[in-house]
């Protein structure tokens, strides 16, 4: 089972952003977003339209694709109804592989430059500059570039293999995942794995194993995952971040999701990806 955003699939072509001659390259494609909406077609693919054919907004340069030229054009508050826009997050599993490398890229972008008007170091309004990659302070010249939040998701198991899973306090009754968390400064991603699972739920963890890594342009994480094996199994939530708590077995899971007693999360998430190769079967069901 593959997970969305997983591999990049287009050439970024950085050398290209110091000017706007790819705006007149020939062809190229523009898709149009706002927030973390993308326009489609039919509410499935995305849907890219020429340059003549775009609304205003900012742009964004994304790169080639078997020697096409790709953009975004970032609206003002929502894309358009008649262009059918849909969340990248519902949008993303559905897309070929390639389209989501080139949407993640450009949400990302478009997210990290909605909240990133102004200057952090004297508070002046920034540029947009570099085809979209960098924001440049006209007052003071401090440049600015995009932001990316590393965040670790770690599926725990203990002794008797059975997988650790949590639910949190805003979720419906059934509804669980893998434990996830921000590193902090100065700690290293094992360390931060450990923290955030004695932190939620009391669990002492020992060996940890990276797994694979996820963009999450919502705003603007890195989502990096791992395998841990848990040095005790009394579970103590925090009754913060986390409500509820448990060990599951593989026939629990199986048997629970057939039911949807158990929601777990849709496979857009790399933690359906880590339930999956660890329970090696049929995860029923997904997130309602």
């Amino acid at each position: 089972m593959d997970y969305a955003f997983d591999h990049a699939q287009h050439d970024r072509t950085a050398h290209l952003r110091k000017d706007d001659a790819w705006r007149t390259a020939e062809p190229l494609r523009v898709m149009v977003i706002g927030g973390e909406h993308v326009a489609t077609e039919g509410g499935k693919g995305i849907r890219w339209i020429s340059i003549d054919e775009a609304p205003d907004g900012d742009w964004i340069y994304l790169g080639t694709k078997d020697g096409v030229h790709h953009a975004a054009v970032v609206v003002s508050g929502r894309v358009p109804k008649e262009l059918e826009p849909v969340s990248l997050r519902i949008l993303g599993p559905s897309v070929a592989p390639d389209e989501a490398s080139l949407a993640v890229h450009a949400i990302g972008l478009s997210r990290w430059h909605e909240t990133h008007q102004f200057c952090a170091k004297c508070g002046s309004p920034s540029e947009q500059a570099e085809a979209g990659h960098t924001r440049i302070c006209p007052a003071c010249g401090t440049h600015h570039f995009p932001r990316t939040d590393p965040a670790v998701i770690m599926l725990i198991t203990d002794g008797d293999d059975r997988a650790l899973l949590g639910r949190q306090p805003i979720w419906p009754e059934g509804r669980f995942s893998t434990l996830a968390g921000f590193v902090e400064p100065g700690e290293t991603l094992d360390d931060a794995v450990r923290r955030e699972v004695m932190e939620e739920v009391g669990i002492e963890v020992g060996k940890v194993t990276y797994a694979g890594s996820q963009p999450w342009p919502f705003p603007s994480s890195l989502m990096l995952g791992f395998f841990g094996e848990a040095l005790s199994t009394d579970i103590k939530v925090d009754q913060n971040e986390i409500a509820e708590a448990r060990w599951f077995t593989r026939e629990e899971v199986t048997e629970m999701t057939a039911s949807s007693d158990l929601l777990l999360p849709p496979n857009v998430s790399i933690s359906r990806w880590l339930l999956q190769t660890w329970h090696g079967g049929v995860i029923h069901g997904k997130w309602a």
